[in-house]
């Protein structure tokens, strides 16, 4: 039996590792997102029913959580802050119950009932990578950028089986070269680790960290702002997802300042740090500093020509992205209604690769459920599924799923698109 010190780092884990705010896991229990912060810092006694709750939420095993002692002295449970009757409180208990385990099951064998998003083993990738020789410059830059258009183009299978031999190759190169043939290996390298970070925070994964800080080292080495800023940017993603928002903020906009606003790379560059800084500002429930980036990148997106540059970020640095933010902002925020106005206004089709359109539909997703619409939240999701099916199949977005499928609205198709994309077994 667990003490209970440790059940609020459980939930609190969980809902990092879906890419959940407190307020969105507040919602769907039935509790502020004060309280939920107060929980994940054992601040606030639950019982084993709200335990159970939350685990169906998060998709944590039931076992997990229900195996910890009682708390002591009485425990209110309320939705609202309304008491609930006992046999009100019976029912629920049954239906959270059957939830909860339903849910668990679904973590078990929901991955061989639905093609799964492909898990890189960042082991091999990362420290046992195939023996491998230096390649041409040019040749190891063609295929970097092969890679992120794979990446981009939400192929996540094919990216995982080329990156570990792209890494080799890139290490081998740079450790074969010296003067400015090694700088301009290095900022490949750099490039070839901002996409394993990528891939790695695509899958909910902690060793995200070592390939951001690898992608950083290597980065630095090159000397090119560029690479420093892409690599800058993927590590604060790292950051923000393990709480840290706040270091997060100042390291994009220490690396943004770095950067000429007026040359067309450079401001590019600048602009997604600014946009990245703005989400891990709305993360740290900073409003005020959320709202002042989004409106400086929007400045600076409007300053530059209309075109962006290509082969920089996977993110782009045009009014659209901006847009696409400021909704990720407010749904992070808790204002989701402040975001539903623009979401309307939004030309998606307008985003040049899969990846982004995709992203852009899963914040218009969260936005709808946060306001309660099931219709709109499933109507969104199935455009991610259209655009790029293994977008669909994420931890977030099945996490979403579930909850949608187990939420009060019935929607035809719904129980289909949860099998298909592993949110539910067969």
């Amino acid at each position: 039996m667990g003490s209970n010190d440790e059940l609020g780092k459980i939930f609190r884990d969980a809902r990092r590792a879906l890419d959940l705010t407190q307020g969105e896991v507040g919602r769907e229990v039935g509790y502020s997102a004060s309280a939920i912060s107060r929980i994940e810092r054992n601040r606030m006694r639950i019982d084993l029913d709200t335990r159970l709750r939350l685990a169906r939420v998060l998709h944590i095993p039931p076992e997990r959580v229900s195996g910890f002692p009682a708390p002591a002295g009485p425990v209110i449970d309320t939705v609202g802050n309304v008491p609930m009757s006992d046999e009100e409180d019976a029912m629920r208990r049954r239906t959270t119950l059957l939830g909860a385990l339903a849910a668990g099951a679904s973590a078990v064998i929901s991955t061989g009932t639905a093609e799964a998003l492909p898990v890189l083993d960042l082991d091999d990738a990362l420290f046992r990578l195939p023996n491998t020789g230096p390649a041409p410059l040019r040749t190891l830059a063609s295929a970097t950028a092969a890679a992120r258009e794979t990446f981009s183009a939400a192929r996540y299978s094919d990216l995982s089986h080329a990156l570990p031999s792209l890494l080799a190759a890139a290490e081998a190169t740079r450790d074969a070269t010296a003067g400015q043939a090694r700088q301009q290996a290095n900022g490949i390298l750099a490039r070839a680790y901002v996409l394993a970070a990528e891939l790695a925070a695509k899958q909910h994964s902690d060793t995200a960290w070592v390939a951001a800080d690898r992608a950083l080292v290597a980065a630095r080495a090159s000397g090119m702002p560029i690479p420093i800023g892409e690599a800058s940017r993927v590590l604060a993603i790292t950051m923000r997802r393990s709480g840290r928002c706040a270091s997060a903020v100042r390291l994009l906009t220490h690396e943004a300042a770095q950067l000429d606003p007026a040359e067309l790379r450079a401001g590019a560059v600048r602009t997604t740090l600014l946009l990245t800084a703005a989400y891990s500002a709305a993360a740290g429930h900073d409003r005020t500093t959320a709202l002042a980036l989004l409106d400086e990148a929007d400045e600076s997106v409007e300053r530059r020509a209309h075109a962006a540059p290509d082969g920089l970020f996977t993110v782009e640095a045009t009014k659209t992205q901006v847009d696409v933010y400021r909704i990720g902002v407010h749904n992070t925020l808790g204002t989701p209604d402040e975001a539903v106005e623009l979401s309307r206004g939004l030309n998606i089709g307008l985003m040049s690769t899969a990846e982004r359109r995709a992203r852009a539909w899963t914040d218009t997703a969260r936005m709808w459920h946060a306001l309660g619409n099931g219709q709109q939240t499933f109507a969104a999701l199935r455009r991610v599924e259209r655009e790029a099916a293994q977008e669909a199949r994420r931890p977030a977005l099945r996490a979403l799923t579930a909850n949608l499928l187990y939420g009060p609205t019935r929607l035809p198709g719904l129980k289909e698109f949860a099998v298909r994309t592993g949110a539910v077994p067969a």
